[in-house]
């Protein structure tokens, strides 16, 4: 069912949620977990009325929060791999662009089946745009789909390149820098608590010197963070990623990666003594978003440099604790 108003929605949840100054309690799980939680799913999606959509969302995350289902930042995990405590295993972070509600639901069911440990679930900046998902509605079928599965425990949503749009920054500076900014503001409001800054589309290959070439890179890098720390919760180290090369571009350096890192780190410490960097960084391998379409239709097979990758990732560990 899809709910046009408040009135109607408050009436789906008699017997099942009970309103408690100004936070819910759940009267019925099974029910919640049953019937409901696809209703209020479909309600946040479809529904007519915005505030009705806001507040099927509320539902969604505060009835999650009860279920002991909650956004969480990926950060502490990352910083003990770059201390090499952990590692052996990789993350999966996966880009849903369509019937969220149900491609949520599979993964974690294969998550509980395979007793995975975290996963990440992402959307880039243009992916917001092309699949109408904001921020507020991707977290809403996140959740529910942990919900409708039975998963208990951290939610990993991240902001996928958050990234600056190389012909707009060109026009006005200014209004896509805070274009991104509003971005970013309205995620973390949303619970995305891992973020992807990509400033590497500004990267300017004619200046003279790598660092000049990485020097709006990195700078713009500092001062999307510093906004991150002045926003995240109480409690919560959002996990920032930071980018220097853009994916389809050449493929990265050493000399690249010193560059933006040593910038990058100026940078935030000229903003504050005690901001925390990034917690990663994205290279250029030699992939492409899409792949390199042939003119017979078919993708071309793409050779990815394993040499650049152990290169930096080494270094990024060594001597910056990435």
């Amino acid at each position: 069912m899809i709910y046009d108003n408040k009135d109607q929605l408050k009436k789906g949840c008699e017997a099942i949620i009970a309103f408690d100054d100004g936070d819910i309690r759940l009267l019925d799980e099974g029910r919640f977990q049953g019937k409901l939680i696809d209703d209020l799913i479909h309600t946040v999606v479809f529904s007519p009325d915005p505030g009705t959509r806001d507040a099927a969302a509320f539902l969604i995350r505060r009835g999650a929060t009860a279920l002991g289902i909650y956004s969480a930042s990926i950060q502490p995990l990352y910083e003990a791999m770059g201390r090499k405590e952990v590692g052996g295993f990789t993350v999966p972070a996966i880009n849903i662009r369509g019937i969220s509600y149900d491609v949520a639901q599979a993964v974690f069911r294969a998550a509980i089946k395979g007793k995975v440990g975290p996963v990440l679930f992402e959307i880039a900046r243009s992916e917001i745009d092309y699949t109408q998902q904001r921020p507020q509605e991707y977290t809403s079928a996140i959740k529910a789909a942990a919900v409708k599965t039975g998963w208990r425990g951290p939610v990993f949503l991240q902001g996928d390149h958050f990234q600056m749009n190389a012909k707009k920054f060109a026009a006005d500076p200014e209004k896509e820098t805070q274009a991104v900014k509003n971005l970013i503001w309205e995620a973390i409001e949303a619970g995305f608590y891992n973020i992807d800054i990509d400033t590497s589309t500004l990267v300017d290959l004619s200046q003279p010197t790598v660092k000049d070439q990485q020097r709006i890179n990195f700078s713009l890098a500092a001062e999307l963070t510093t906004m991150i720390r002045d926003l995240e919760p109480e409690g919560i180290t959002i996990s920032v990623g930071g980018e220097i090369g853009e994916v389809g571009g050449k493929n990265s350096t050493v000399e690249e990666l010193q560059a933006f890192m040593d910038g990058y780190l100026e940078e935030l410490k000229k903003r504050g003594e005690n901001f925390k960097g990034i917690s990663k960084i994205s290279i250029q391998t030699g992939t492409t978003h899409g792949g390199v379409p042939l003119a017979d239709g078919t993708v071309a097979k793409v050779k990815i440099d394993f040499d650049v990758l152990e290169k930096l990732s080494e270094m990024s560990r060594v001597q910056y604790g990435l």
